[in-house]
């Protein structure tokens, strides 16, 4: 398969086999052309050349409606859906014009549940997490009961025990007979899951393994050629003075679906990472609302910026104390799909040298863009592309590049490395510390219990809206989180005599 775009070659005559009931893994840094390929086999990209055969007969996919007609369903990193109707109303988009909503709601509850992917099939997608909104896309695609089963990071926003449980799905699946091709950065999971493995670097095949017999250092070394990556490192000074601070934070739910916060705490001091571990729909979403100024229904004491009350301020009078934003959601909220890279960057840097007595300093805003792209690696034609043809990992590259370099004093930021690849997430990790170690208050809210337990010095865990103690990321396992993000921190303080793990 052959595939170019204005300045790029995504796909290099890349060849790929997959046999029945077989668990493919498709490896490749950002931007190697992974899902360029993927959305080729799924009819949502024309390829320039190349030829297709599906069970032995040559094909040509047209359009994805065609792909799941032939048995093919896709599960794309950056969601298909729409924002304004309903579970349901977006499943049945995909399937016949005859369906019947009420027996397809039924369908969805009972995959959920057999699945461990649980949805509210009445609920509007506006009003869904991140990984609610995932949960969506997997079940849409099983519930088409696929021969071929594409999966673009299906796990990023799982956690564990849910991915454990999708992996038991995934296996009989597979035994049943259906391929599934899998693209992933988390290494540890291709090596459990997969049986075989097809690495892309730079839009071509560099080779073929058994992911079983490799460790995760050498699957690394394939993708990315480099020998070692970043290693996590504490901090190199205690930290100083409290930046940012939420005080008994209690918010009704702001829709029918949405999670109520009830005595949310916590703090977060200059030169410390704290981390928030949580399974998504427990009020992440709603937190991070209030903390970046788009709800402001608190009461101003409830949260403090750099010692003020900010509870009913918005997001420029905060940014303006210091505080930069990373929202889990990429498209449309952290960057406008449409708009140029070079455009983006005054999303959040509007304010001299870029904007000045209101006028837009051009070539200032060119050279920050083109300073990005190349400290932070970002994979881009130049500042003038486009945000929406970036690949994932790279625009979520591009907009922490973009709200790190505006050195602020406290940094909020969720799922920092969602997508991301090895090397990509090692470097976003890095980056952070560096802020970190220069003094800013950081908070990161992820379902990646590995990122948190490798970047964190202190983790707080979110369930049904509320918020347990504060514990050191060196005093507690895993396994204790797992457990507290059913809520069940005060049962386990009470076990270990009233102490934080």
């Amino acid at each position: 398969m052959c595939k170019s775009y204005p300045a790029v070659i995504a796909n290099d005559h890349v060849s790929l086999t997959v046999a029945p009931g077989e668990i493919h893994a498709v490896l490749g840094e950002n931007g190697a052309g992974k899902s360029t390929l993927m959305k080729i086999i799924f009819g949502a990209v024309k390829p320039d050349a190349g030829q297709m055969r599906w069970n032995g007969e040559e094909v040509r996919i047209s359009s994805p409606q065609m792909a799941r007609q032939l048995g093919v369903a896709m599960v794309f990193q950056h969601f298909s859906l729409f924002d304004t109707l309903t579970v349901t109303e977006n499943i049945a988009l995909g399937l016949h014009g005859d369906t019947d909503l009420q027996e397809l709601a039924r369908q969805i509850r009972e995959t959920g549940a057999t699945y461990g992917l649980e949805l509210e099939p009445e609920r509007h997608v506006h009003t869904l997490s991140v990984g609610e909104r995932q949960r969506v896309e997997i079940v849409r695609a099983l519930l088409t009961k696929p021969q071929l089963l594409i999966l673009d990071e299906p796990t990023s926003v799982l956690t564990p025990q849910a991915v454990q449980k999708l992996f038991v799905t995934l296996r009989q699946i597979a035994a049943e007979g259906c391929s599934i091709l899998y693209i992933s950065h988390k290494l540890d999971e291709i090596r459990e899951l997969c049986h075989s493995a097809t690495v892309m670097r730079a839009g071509k095949v560099t080779g073929h393994c058994d992911p079983r017999q490799e460790t995760a250092a050498s699957l690394s070394r394939l993708m990315t050629g480099a020998e070692t990556l970043p290693q996590a490192r504490p901090a190199t000074a205690a930290p100083g003075e409290v930046r940012l601070a939420v005080k008994a934070l209690s918010l009704p739910r702001s829709h029918a679906f949405g999670t109520s916060l009830e005595q949310v705490s916590l703090q977060v001091r200059s030169g410390e990472i704290v981390g928030i571990a949580g399974v998504s729909g427990n009020g992440q979403q709603e937190l991070l609302a209030a903390l970046s100024g788009e709800d402001r229904r608190a009461a101003a004491e409830m949260l403090q910026l750099c010692g003020q009350n900010v509870g009913q301020r918005g997001p420029d009078a905060r940014r303006a104390l210091g505080q930069s934003f990373v929202p889990e959601e990429r498209l449309g909220r952290g960057a406008v799909p449409e708009m140029s890279l070079t455009d983006n960057m005054l999303l959040s840097h509007h304010q001299p040298p870029f904007v000045q007595r209101g006028l837009i300093r051009a070539a200032a805003t060119v050279a920050a863009a083109s300073a990005i792209l190349q400290r932070f690696k970002v994979k881009a034609p130049g500042p003038q592309a486009l945000a929406r043809s970036l690949s994932g990992g790279n625009l979520q590259k591009f907009i922490l590049g973009r709200e790190i370099t505006r050195q602020p004093k406290v940094l909020v930021v969720a799922q920092p490395t969602w997508g991301v690849d090895v090397g990509a997430a090692a470097q976003i990790h890095e980056e952070i510390r560096q802020l970190r170690d220069q003094g800013c208050a950081v908070l990161v809210i992820s379902e990646e219990l590995d990122e948190l337990f490798t970047l964190c010095d202190r983790l707080y865990v979110i369930a049904k809206g509320r918020m347990s103690p504060p514990v050191s990321t060196a005093d507690v396992t895993r396994e204790q989180i797992g457990l507290w993000m059913s809520g069940l921190w005060q049962q386990d303080q009470a076990q270990n005599g009233g102490q934080h793990v």
